[in-house]
């Protein structure tokens, strides 16, 4: 796996990369070069899109920065891990916080669905795809997750390819060990959805249609009850561990 440049500041871009390209730059994006990291005209930093790998930029302008001129190719595109993180919105900071953690674990979608308990069902979509970029472009991520549009449980379990894992965080499972589950899930795997509920957990009809799911892993994370974005870090960290590019074979370049 190539070596990443974590010192360098990192900048997401909606426009194609190539050398010599010269990109201008919006006002939030000035403002951050210029007055959040304090990069004056002839600075470099590091540019993705999320398409063509990354690449090193010089910052061009008079007054303030202005324009990125694309110099050199230092990174290769590569692949999220087919892992989705499918959960109950939270209310704002504790969505946010979830929604950054999910994409530094390596979550390449992220699915809110409606539950009978769920606390917020309004979501905000540009918020979320926000916390998705500032997460990556923190995190040297080269790929930025999907951002899915709100669903209810039933519709999105409808929906969903039946040849995917199922991994269900149930409070309800037995306390057994979380490794030697996922691994019995191991075989054939074609894609992977982890879902964690609301904090006042799943309705039992909820609970019984995640079960009647072709392929569902029922997953405990110990026996202590978590709060739903504490559940997020834990859940994706053992599905990464185990199952994902945390691992030799889960690893994509």
């Amino acid at each position: 796996m190539p070596v990443a440049d974590f010192r360098s500041p990192r900048l997401f871009v909606d426009a194609d990369l190539a050398a010599g390209a010269s990109l201008p730059l919006d006002r939030n994006q000035s403002n951050y070069l210029g007055n959040v990291l304090r990069i004056s005209t002839g600075g470099t930093i590091l540019v993705f899109n999320g398409r063509d790998g990354e690449w090193q930029a010089v910052i061009s302008g008079r007054k303030r920065p202005d324009r990125l001129d694309v110099v050199a190719h230092i990174r290769s595109q590569d692949r999220l891990p087919d892992l989705h993180y499918v959960f109950a919105p939270l209310k704002h900071a504790r969505l946010d916080y979830m929604v950054q953690k999910a994409v530094e674990m390596g979550a390449s979608s992220l699915q809110p669905v409606l539950t009978r308990f769920t606390q917020v069902t309004r979501v905000n979509g540009e918020r979320m795809r926000a916390n998705a970029v500032e997460a990556a472009e923190q995190c040297g991520i080269l790929s930025i997750a999907d951002v899915a549009e709100p669903a209810p449980l039933e519709r999105w379990l409808t929906g969903r390819p039946a040849r995917r894992l199922l991994i269900f965080c149930d409070e309800a499972a037995d306390t057994a060990d979380p490794v030697v589950a996922l691994q019995a899930g191991a075989a054939t795997l074609d894609g992977i959805d982890v879902v964690v509920g609301p904090e006042g957990g799943f309705a039992e009809d909820e609970r019984n249609l995640l079960l009647r799911q072709s392929r569902t892993l029922r997953l405990s994370l110990g026996p202590r009850i978590l709060r739903a974005d504490t559940a997020a870090v834990a859940a994706l960290a053992l599905v990464q561990a185990v199952l994902g590019d945390w691992t030799a074979a889960g690893r994509r370049d």
